[in-house]
């Protein structure tokens, strides 16, 4: 209340959006596996997902061949959708994020449900992750690899040098 109002020019100036904005769901196909976790989830059954098996042929001779999922439809329902980000989280593949684009509105709810190509297009807008903090732990898992990589190059050091003291 003390301080002078501001009107954003909004058309014609872009607003400055926070880092992690909610906007619209993007979609990273090539991650997708069609396990359904993000429909299943989805607590408005706003996602749609239509998919078919396919058949591999095995990979070395005498192999079984195996089969597939194929993605046939990802479709979200953006007039359902709540945007809890329940969907981005459970995907375990990391197929679904969030972009920052809000600029989506459609004159017909029915052209609120966005199909994969709407969907794969925001995906180019999405963020890239924020850098991790120089002063945080080592996540886990990184720390157990590089621990039995070290025992790895230790071991395969270790016999070298024995025969070298032969010679």
């Amino acid at each position: 209340m003390t301080r002078k109002t501001v009107t954003e020019q909004y058309p014609d100036v872009q607003p400055a959006l926070p880092p992690r904005t909610r906007g619209v769901i993007g979609l990273f196909e090539e991650n997708c596996t069609v396990c359904m976790l993000c429909a299943r989830e989805c607590p408005d059954w706003c996602i749609y997902i239509d998919s078919h098996k396919e058949t591999v042929p095995p990979a070395a001779p005498g192999g079984r061949e195996r089969s597939r999922n194929v993605l046939d439809r990802f479709a979200i329902d953006f007039s359902l959708c709540m945007y809890c980000g329940i969907c981005i989280e459970v995907c375990p593949f990391d197929a679904l994020f969030w972009s920052p684009e809000f600029e989506y509105a459609e004159t017909d709810i029915h052209e609120l449900t966005h199909e994969r190509d709407k969907l794969r297009e925001w995906m180019w807008t999405v963020p890239s992750p924020p850098a991790l903090d120089p002063s945080a732990e080592e996540p886990k898992e990184l720390a157990a690899a590089r621990k039995s990589a070290e025992k790895l190059a230790a071991a395969q050091a270790e016999p070298n040098e024995s025969r070298g003291g032969e010679s």
